[in-house]
């Protein structure tokens, strides 16, 4: 079973059929499922998306959730030391910042060793630098 953490781009454009990225992460999905395929997300990523979704595709997408179409990692309150940690990090004045949902599957990756992610915010995940000097891996 491959393991991919899902950021909140793919999330959005798989129920957003006219989401420039639909058909990528379409096909994307469809390629990988036979070989086994687990999806990984937080839930600062489902709400951001449901945020961002109109009704219709929110509750499509809730109820993906639901039937298993992603895991959602739980996190306690004593994790968002370490997430407020990447995002000062991560954080540059007037430029860039972190955000919640990114500095939760930063955290993400460093307690489950995925590195490979589903994301559309390649310019942020490729300047984040996982222990050991790592990368993600951007699909």
């Amino acid at each position: 079973m491959r393991s991919i953490i899902i950021d909140v781009g793919p999330l959005i454009a798989l129920f957003a059929v006219d989401d420039a990225n639909y058909q990528y992460y379409d096909d994307l999905i469809t390629t990988l499922s036979p070989q086994g395929l687990r999806l990984i997300a937080t839930w600062p990523c489902i709400v951001e998306a449901s945020y961002i979704l109109d009704d219709t595709h929110r509750f499509e997408m809730l109820h993906w959730i639901e039937i298993g179409g992603v895991i959602v990692y739980p996190f306690g309150p004593e994790d968002l030391g370490p997430m407020t940690s990447l995002m000062r990090r991560y954080t540059e004045p007037k430029k860039r910042d972190m955000d919640f949902a990114d500095a939760s599957l930063y955290w993400l990756s460093t307690e489950t060793g995925i590195t490979e992610i589903m994301t559309t915010d390649h310019r942020d995940f490729s300047r984040y630098r996982l222990p050991e000097i790592q990368h993600f891996h951007i699909l």
